[in-house]
């Protein structure tokens, strides 16, 4: 059997940066910087900006207060300028287009557009690398900076996953206009599409899509940030549970992604995923996508460990429709929407 000799496109280098909606900033901002070590950079408005220990540019994080919470941008790098244009002229001829914007903390001009189901996502080039003060200079001179001793920090931002009203229509738009390659995905028995999870360069995926049950798509599932390091994720466990915070789920290990994760909902709301470690990689340019029919949902998403509630189902970011969302966090307790029967988000 001959592999294909499809080109693929890299145009687009990561994730770069996320703007997350909390309807209190200030509690959020305690969550991200005080528990999970998180370095604050810039504030500006209604917006406070941070980044992790390992995070290059002056943020990865963007914090802005709304009412509801959800998700402002995904911001994307692309890998040269070139490749920022051959992406926006695919994006023009979508239709989704919404122009440029101004730069801000570290990331220069970017392309704003959104998806079909209307989140709003960035693409850029230009960045300002981040300077740490002499005193968090490490001796590895690799790193950005040295480890920062408050919380228990996190490395970086890692992936993205969106709920979606037609994962098809969503995982054909970030293949086609911008180049992401399908990793793995969920057919259920109809041959539909449940959930699928796409890399831009050789992790196992930078964004997953999900299916929406109940809301019209473009809401936030979770937004994840890398550990690395399971020791890690059990003393971020201690630090959070200590601190009021439910953990929805913990020490477990996904199948899809191979990942090992927490998840917690922080004081705005809305869904983090801390992972353990990053996943496997994709270096074979014939990679043939994973299928997991309807009836492997459970062993793909739950590979060992904790089981997730059965609000995991039903719950993103803003939210719709009821809930009897069992946390004490103080956003979650009020409204909620369905994200699947079976579980596929991760």
């Amino acid at each position: 059997m001959y592999a294909s000799a499809e080109e693929l496109v890299f145009d687009i280098a990561e994730l770069a940066s996320f703007e997350l909606f909390s309807p209190v900033v200030d509690e959020t901002v305690w969550f991200f910087r005080d528990l999970l070590g998180m370095i604050e950079t810039a504030r500006s408005g209604d917006s406070v900006y941070l980044r992790g220990f390992e995070d290059p540019y002056g943020h990865s994080l963007k914090i802005t207060h709304r009412d509801t919470p959800g998700m402002g941008h995904a911001g994307w790098r692309a890998n040269s300028v070139p490749a920022l244009h051959r992406r926006v002229e695919a994006i023009e001829r979508s239709g989704l287009g919404r122009g440029w914007v101004e730069g801000e903390v570290g990331m220069g001009p970017a392309y704003e557009f959104t998806t079909p189901d209307g989140a709003v996502q960035r693409i850029g080039f230009e960045v300002a690398y981040y300077e740490p003060p002499a005193e968090q200079r490490s001796v590895v001179l690799n790193r950005v900076q040295r480890r920062p001793l408050n919380g228990v920090p996190i490395r970086r931002l890692d992936h993205l996953n969106l709920l979606s009203r037609d994962v098809t229509e969503n995982r054909r738009f970030f293949a086609e206009q911008l180049g992401f390659k399908l990793s793995e995905h969920i057919l259920f028995s109809d041959d539909t599409e449940g959930g699928a999870w796409l890399r831009a360069m050789t992790r196992s995926h930078d964004i997953a899509l999900v299916k929406d049950g109940v809301g019209g798509g473009g809401r936030l599932h979770h937004v994840a940030f890398l550990y690395g390091n399971t020791q890690h994720l059990m003393d971020a466990c201690d630090v959070l549970t200590d601190n009021g915070l439910e953990i929805e789920a913990a020490m477990a290990s996904h199948a899809i992604s191979q990942a090992q994760f927490v998840y917690v909902l922080e004081p705005g709301g809305n869904r983090i995923e801390l992972v353990g470690s990053a996943g496997y990689q994709v270096t074979d340019p014939s990679w043939q996508p994973v299928v997991w029919a309807q009836d492997a949902i459970d062993d793909a998403i739950i590979w060992y460990g904790s089981e997730l509630p059965a609000e995991f189902d039903t719950y993103g970011t803003p939210v719709v429709g009821p809930t009897n969302y069992r946390t004490p966090n103080r956003y979650a307790a009020t409204e909620a929407g369905m994200i699947l029967g079976g579980r596929a988000s991760v």
